[in-house]
């Protein structure tokens, strides 16, 4: 009972907060910059790095939201669904370690392996990538469209889907569906929701 009121209280605060994407970060329709972050294999990851995807569902995402620890075994299914169909999942944890102790890359480490994930999962330390995107909340999706050779167009931003307590609860499939209109080249029903989640853990300056 603890558990569901910390969750519904931060629910309540999130959305109090505005969950939404940034209007200082990307829209929908603008190129997306690469990156270069420190996966949890220690290995660099760029967007260049993967010469057969046809675009990417970036998800900024975290250990230690109850939001995320929820949504985990989902994005693990979208990766395992789309990463051969040239859409693979890049997740980023955008928290500040200093103030999410359990978001240290340590800590990474344990939860990937624990959840056995099979994505790239990579820390944004200085937190730039995650502002340029404008990203609010873990977890929130930016799924990038190739467009050339080396540019990716964002063409949705949000939530996962509409159900974050009960997957199968859930009739609204805004990345699948995305992902899906995408990979047959129609338009992508839904552009933008609201990325229901706990707030970024931001450096203090």
């Amino acid at each position: 009972m603890k558990t569901l009121t910390t969750i519904f209280s931060g629910l309540v605060l999130a959305l109090a907060l505005g969950a939404f994407t940034s209007q200082n970060g990307y829209q929908v329709g603008d190129l997306a910059t690469d990156f270069d972050l420190e996966g949890v294999d220690g290995k660099k990851v760029s967007l260049s790095d993967y010469q057969n995807a046809q675009g990417y569902i970036v998800v900024f995402t975290c250990n230690t939201c109850p939001y995320a620890k929820m949504y985990e075994d989902r994005i693990k299914d979208l990766h395992a669904t789309y990463a051969a169909e040239g859409f693979p999942v890049v997740a980023i944890n955008p928290n500040c370690p200093e103030r999410s102790p359990g978001d240290s890359m340590a800590e990474m480490k344990k939860r990937a392996q624990e959840k056995d994930f099979e994505f790239a999962y990579l820390q944004d330390v200085t937190q730039e990538i995650t502002k340029t995107y404008g990203a609010t909340n873990t977890p929130q999706v930016y799924i990038l469209d190739k467009e050339s050779n080396d540019k990716f167009r964002v063409a949705y931003i949000g939530a996962i889907d509409n159900n974050y307590r009960d997957a199968d609860k859930a009739d609204k499939h805004y990345v699948q569906d995305a992902v899906d209109a995408l990979l047959k080249g129609t338009s992508v029903p839904e552009t933008s929701t609201k990325a229901i989640g706990c707030t970024i853990k931001w450096k203090m300056s």
